[in-house]
């Protein structure tokens, strides 16, 4: 599969160069530039600040524009198009290009919307599954399962995201599906992190924290010998559950719990990049809000919000955090500035969760609405709607 790095090759147009211009400004070779935007190499570590320089950007809007990977040509292969026509035939050279693609479309959900994703998400999920219901090999099935169960998981993400987090139904069935997959390969990672997913539509589209918490605590359980980040993960979700119920000593007690993780994390816990100090920052946060505890969350969500420059979706969330944070500790200037930047994030990456805490945002700022800045705020909201 090609893929660019679409994203860089705009920036450095829009910083004036050519290739063949960056590259003598950077005094290397134009086949070198020309790799970068194709995404075959990285820039080494000590030409990033004098490109980051050139390009006009920060070290981490520079490794955000070297992240965002868009396949150009996701044309199957001679293999891959066998397989699809004699799926007996699938081998394990198809498994790793049907998870080389899961891979790809994982890395671009912080950058893209879910709905541009959806359409080839589905199609992969659906070559899966066919292929693993006709595969001969034994060997072959087990692993067409683990992609199963990821890219189960994976829709149920996207289809949650495209619904604005209204239909529940779906993407807990593709949850389920991905927990039966897991458990059939005894893949305990996988299944809890379904599990967690599950979790999220409790807490978030439910409005459920009691079963939230329960689900959450369910997927620290089963992730508990095989990954501390995991583990960490859905213990601040159980932080979460119990803060949406008001209660303070369970939450900071999870949080105590899910802090703890970080010392047992190892370098094989294939999770780690699920389970950082900007995550655990923006749930802490998100916990103190809950329990009406703005003036504690203020600080931990605005450290989180530049920190996941990176994290589009997760980003925006956490701005979403901070402008309820600063509203209603009446900050209205501060909060209208962290609302501008919330609309900008979800305008980008359309993400559910940013999206409705945008408007969670907009409807406590309506006792402001007669201000020109209030109104300002609810003309961009509604042209988000009329866009959604």
């Amino acid at each position: 599969m090609a893929a660019k790095r679409i994203r860089l090759a705009r920036r450095r147009k829009s910083a004036g160069f050519t290739q063949e211009g960056l590259a003598e400004h950077l005094s290397v070779e134009r086949s070198t530039v020309g790799r970068w935007e194709n995404a075959e190499t990285e820039p080494q570590a000590w030409l990033r600040p004098k490109l980051a320089r050139a390009l006009k950007v920060t070290a981490e809007e520079l490794q955000a524009l070297l992240d965002d990977i868009v396949v150009t040509d996701d044309r199957p292969s001679d293999r891959m198009t066998y397989a699809l026509e004699n799926p007996a035939s699938a081998d394990l050279m198809v498994v790793a290009y049907l998870h080389e693609r899961l891979r790809q479309l994982d890395e671009s959900y912080d950058q893209e919307a879910s709905t541009s994703l959806l359409g080839r998400a589905g199609q992969l999920h659906g070559q899966v599954k066919f292929l693993r219901e006709n595969a001969a090999n034994p060997r072959v099935r087990r692993a067409l399962y683990e992609v199963e169960a990821d890219s189960a998981t994976f829709m149920g993400q996207l289809v949650w995201d495209v619904s604005q987090r209204r239909d529940h139904h779906a993407p807990l069935s593709y949850f389920g599906e991905a927990v039966d997959a897991a458990r059939h390969v005894r893949d305990p990672s996988i299944e809890a992190y379904a599990t967690l997913r599950m979790a999220y539509v409790a807490l978030y589209g439910e409005k459920n924290p009691q079963r939230g918490a329960v689900l959450a605590q369910q997927a620290a359980d089963v992730a508990t010998l095989v990954s501390p980040s995991l583990t960490g993960l859905s213990l601040l979700h159980v932080a979460e559950g119990h803060a949406m119920t008001g209660a303070t000593s369970e939450c900071e007690a999870a949080l105590r719990k899910a802090e703890d993780q970080f010392d047992r994390i190892h370098p094989d816990d294939v999770a780690a990049p699920y389970y950082t100090v900007n995550e655990y920052n923006r749930l802490a946060g998100s916990c103190y809000l809950f329990l009406d505890l703005p003036e504690r969350a203020e600080p931990i969500l605005r450290m989180t919000t530049r920190a996941l420059a990176a994290k589009k979706k997760s980003q925006a969330i956490a701005l979403g955090n901070l402008t309820l944070a600063l509203i209603r500790q009446r900050k209205l200037d501060e909060a209208a500035s962290a609302m501008h930047r919330t609309i900008d994030a979800v305008e980008l990456t359309r993400g559910g969760g940013g999206l409705n805490l945008a408007f969670a945002a907009g409807r406590e700022l309506r006792q402001w609405r007669q201000e020109p800045w209030a109104q300002e705020i609810n003309d961009r909201l509604l042209a988000l709607m009329a866009g959604i």
